[in-house]
């Protein structure tokens, strides 16, 4: 299920699961490709953070290109990957 992070203190219970977070800019070409992709991921949630809405959450979590995917589970990171991905990719990295 894809959702779009609505305030900041949602984003760290949001976080406490696993879920893939797409951090993105509606101004940004990759992230709109990407857009798509994530629609058919159902293994774990993902959540859709806006650095335009949300540059404190980017920096937090050292966000310097768009998109950039980080994988979160109890409330840390797992994996990050930067730039567009496909699906392959995106599974793999949620599998691994």
């Amino acid at each position: 299920m894809v959702k779009h992070l609505e305030n900041k203190e949602q984003f760290f219970e949001i976080i406490s699961n696993k879920v893939l977070v797409d951090f993105y800019a509606d101004w940004c070409g990759p992230c709109k490709m990407l857009a798509p992709i994530l629609e058919n991921i159902d293994s774990v949630d993902i959540l859709k953070v806006n650095v335009d809405s949300f540059p404190d959450l980017a920096a937090k979590y050292g966000v310097m290109s768009i998109p950039t995917l980080i994988l979160f589970e109890n409330g840390k990171e797992l994996k990050k990957e930067i730039g567009f991905k496909n699906l392959d990719e995106i599974k793999k990295m949620i599998e691994e």
